[in-house]
């Protein structure tokens, strides 16, 4: 008989290592699945630094402020005749000038808040400034994309803990590294053993043996589909480049999958920035160009939006150590082959109108979501947002 120490135990279980939503255990690849589109979600933890990213390199604001950071105007790789990258993202750069991004300047959101945690609750749910929700923008998504059925969509992050974008109010996404180890997982004959001593006299037991029965079908759906494509593209050896890696085979696999999401730390540069921020860079733009040829070699491209994000900028002004602290509007990047808008969207910030020492926001964050959730995956985004954004018409 199973007691409540059981329940807690397996509970905990079930929560960190593979607990999963119900739709995913019988799940057939079908093309015509949210259009058949894919979106794959970067996000740049610790606020990355816009500025030292895409470099105004004709504004004398930004070297006046930054006289031991700046990056040089000739070391900049140029796309406009005012911003270029940073000389660490050569990658970036060619998919640019290939017709494959378009850069969003300044986004942010209304009353910004310099803290990491805030601000990145914000952008994980999509609220307001003055607003604490409980679910995420992508985990609604999942909500909404077919309600009151079976669901025929899902959400991975490859990640070893779900972030709160990715739940839901009723649903979950699934966070996992490694589909054969998320199937060993499953196969443990403790949780056989507890599921075929289960009496059904208990509600609470009954959804989460039920949950434990499909997740160990989901689990062998991933494995089985995570050996379909073995990519040939050189990635990164580090842990974005393999996480890059897994995402390209399974979509290249047919996986019924149409939101994809991960993350690379580290961009809180405080102290001697230029190392360490020319490493981060070097690192994102190696792993999103293997990313995006792998996509491109495989026709895959054409039906895949890859979005980055940061929740936050950085300060104009370089401090004392160094490095920079906490900012405000940033910049956005959107790759794709199938992009309705390339290039620069809008105009670089203005550091002679700042807000107290930030890059003021001009274009608000959910505007971006708006955009591909109607125009991309087909959602309804006014539902899933709980308000109402004017799609940027980008995808």
């Amino acid at each position: 008989m199973t007691n409540r120490r059981d329940f807690l135990k397996i509970s905990s279980l079930a929560s960190a290592s593979f607990f999963m939503p119900r739709f995913l255990g019988n799940a057939v690849f079908d093309p015509a699945n949210a259009n058949g589109k894919k979106l794959i979600v970067i996000q740049l933890s610790g606020g990355n630094d816009g500025l030292n990213t895409l470099v105004p390199f004709e504004d004398d604001v930004y070297y006046n402020g930054r006289p031991g950071i700046g990056i040089a105007k000739e070391e900049t790789l140029r796309i406009s005749d005012f911003q270029g990258f940073n000389p660490a993202m050569e990658e970036m750069r060619d998919i640019f000038l290939n017709g494959e991004m378009c850069v969003l300047n300044s986004v942010g959101y209304p009353n910004p808040d310099r803290s990491h945690f805030r601000s990145m609750d914000i952008w994980h749910t999509g609220s307001n400034s003055d607003e604490y929700w409980n679910s995420g923008w992508l985990g609604r998504y999942l909500d909404h994309s077919c309600e009151g059925c079976a669901k025929p969509h899902e959400v991975l992050e490859i990640d070893g803990g779900l972030s709160l974008s990715m739940k839901g109010e009723e649903a979950t996404g699934l966070a996992l590294t490694n589909p054969k180890l998320l199937y060993n997982n499953t196969r443990n004959p403790w949780l056989d053993a507890l599921s075929n001593q289960h009496n059904h006299s208990d509600d609470d037991l009954d959804f989460l043996y039920k949950n434990i029965t499909e997740s160990k079908n989901s689990a062998e759906y991933i494995h089985e589909q995570s050996k379909i494509y073995s990519s040939k593209q050189e990635y990164p050896a580090n842990g974005f480049g393999r996480n890059l890696k897994l995402i390209a085979e399974l979509i290249c696999s047919g996986i019924d999958t149409s939101v994809f999401y991960v993350s690379l730390p580290g961009f809180d540069t405080h102290v001697r920035q230029t190392p360490q921020h020319k490493r981060l860079l070097t690192t994102y733009s190696q792993g999103v160009g293997a990313l995006v040829k792998d996509l491109r070699k495989k026709g895959m491209l054409d039906n895949t939006l890859i979005m980055t994000f940061s929740e936050f900028g950085r300060r104009v002004k370089q401090n004392a150590s160094g490095g920079t602290d906490h900012g405000k509007g940033n910049n956005v990047y959107l790759i794709g082959g199938k992009l309705k808008k390339q290039g620069i969207f809008n105009e670089a910030p203005d550091l002679a109108a700042l807000d107290k020492g930030d890059v003021k926001w001009k274009i608000d964050f959910r505007t971006v979501y708006a955009d591909l959730l109607k125009n991309w995956l087909g959602a309804d985004d006014k539902a899933i947002l709980k308000r109402s954004f004017k799609p940027l018409g980008i995808v």
